[in-house]
């Protein structure tokens, strides 16, 4: 078993507002928390990784083929691997959840 204490991993703010951690990279998949300001957006995307997440607290809404998609605390969403997306807290709280990508992203851009 390999254990990612909390502690050991730094945060960083991708695009202003929004704050993305690496968590544990496997073989088959990775994990990474988010954290979004109020008012912060994630701008249009792709990535080939299948992406699973939950939204723990707020609400974070997803643009994906021009469609809105409100997903609110507790909710679970998949977004294929391939498929443009975006998404924006218009809420007046931060938005936390976290994103499970297959296969593993253990490079993710933004870290860069």
């Amino acid at each position: 078993m390999e254990l990612v204490p909390d502690e050991s991993v730094e945060s960083t703010e991708a695009v202003p507002g929004v704050h993305l951690t690496q968590g544990a990279v496997g073989e088959e998949a990775s994990i990474q928390r988010f954290y979004i300001e109020p008012g912060a957006e994630v701008p249009e995307h792709e990535h080939p990784h299948e992406q699973v997440g939950t939204v723990t607290s707020g609400t974070l809404t997803f643009v994906v083929d021009g469609e809105t998609h409100a997903v609110h605390a507790g909710d679970t969403f998949v977004v294929p691997g391939g498929e443009p997306h975006a998404a924006y807290n218009d809420r007046d709280v931060p938005v936390e959840g976290f994103d499970v990508f297959a296969p593993p992203r253990p490079n993710p851009d933004w870290q860069e």
